[in-house]
């Protein structure tokens, strides 16, 4: 069973526009369960918003404030000493802005595993794959002898991804190293570059492969978040936009929000052609699943969306920090 401390947080006065902070840091963690209540009541403090998961072998997250809250916020965790040393000194962070809080509360969860893929044994301390920045990814992917995998997620896929890059057609990722066993061979594919949204499921699937005798095992540094920041729109390989975990849904090549939104129905992004189709309706169905839902869940989901409207209504109108209504998603990068 997950624990989870989660507790809404208030609204706040009008602040200069929300930072949001995508992390993780793979490092063990003694007793990771000790850390959860000072991260939340920091959390708490700061106004910090969003999701910060806690496990034996790290932290991973994504969390939202006003920008020199959320700095402020980084830098002690990073100075936060713990079985007396800093385990999150080194902390992996990007960096993107939004108009509002893209998260309703604050959460610290404890879990088996920072990011889900569910083989025992893999530590990206121990054996990981090449990292490739950015600036060199093009040169990489353009070799005809590098089979470029996604490890993202079907609906993540669904919006934009790499020219040239292969779909595994996963639901999640615990289903990767199926697609592994079925698909990739040593001998046939020496070299396998990955890349993911922030970095930390490549941290995992390139540990895998290695495990599973692969030699020649790439992934890009920081993810296509990275990828974004660093490399111009002329220059990238990146054809369409990114979803993230969040309100936002998606950024485009700018790392600003994207036209996507996500339907409450399936989970699924739902693009401003889909949102045109008779069969969307807001909070309720998008052309995907419009068929599969009864008239029942039609209703319950019409009452929902009502609510959340009057919510929102409810809020000052020119809050930045009052939180976005975000659709349940895991917190994956």
């Amino acid at each position: 069973m997950t624990n989870h401390v989660d507790h809404s947080c208030s609204s706040q006065p009008e602040t200069p526009p929300v930072l949001v902070a995508a992390l993780y840091r793979f490092t063990p963690l003694a007793d990771h369960p000790s850390l959860q209540q000072p991260l939340f009541d920091r959390m708490q403090r700061d106004a910090i918003f969003g999701t910060l998961l806690l496990a034996g072998e790290g932290i991973n997250g994504t969390i939202a404030g006003e920008p020199t809250e959320l700095r402020a916020f980084v830098d002690w965790l990073r100075n936060l000493e713990h079985d007396d040393h800093f385990p999150f000194a080194a902390t992996d962070v990007k960096w993107s802005e939004c108009a509002q809080i893209p998260f309703r509360r604050a959460r610290v969860r404890l879990k088996k595993e920072i990011v889900t893929m569910g083989v025992d044994g893999i530590d990206p301390l121990e054996s990981v794959g090449t990292y490739v920045d950015p600036e060199d990814w093009n040169s990489l992917v353009d070799d005809p002898s590098v089979i470029v995998i996604d490890t993202r997620n079907d609906y993540e896929v669904e919006i934009g991804t790499f020219a040239g890059a292969v779909n595994p057609n996963t639901d999640t990722f615990r289903e990767f190293p199926r697609y592994v066993a079925e698909n990739l061979d040593p001998e046939q594919h020496p070299k396998v570059a990955m890349f993911c949204t922030g970095g930390i499921r490549c941290e995992k699937s390139t540990a895998y492969l290695k495990e599973c005798g692969f030699t020649e095992v790439y992934h890009l540094r920081g993810g296509i978040l990275n990828y974004l920041e660093r490399v111009s729109p002329e220059q990238s390989r990146w054809q369409g936009e990114c979803f993230v975990f969040d309100s936002r849904v998606s950024v485009d090549h700018h790392l600003q929000a994207g036209e996507h939104s996500l339907c409450h129905g399936c989970g699924w992004p739902v693009t401003r052609e889909m949102k045109a189709d008779d069969r969307y309706e807001h909070g309720v169905a998008c052309p995907r699943c419009a068929a599969d839902i009864t008239e029942e869940q039609r209703r319950r989901r019409r009452e929902r969306q009502r609510q959340i409207d009057l919510q929102q209504s409810d809020r000052q109108p020119n809050s930045m920090l009052a939180p976005c209504s975000t659709p349940p998603s895991q917190t994956t990068r």
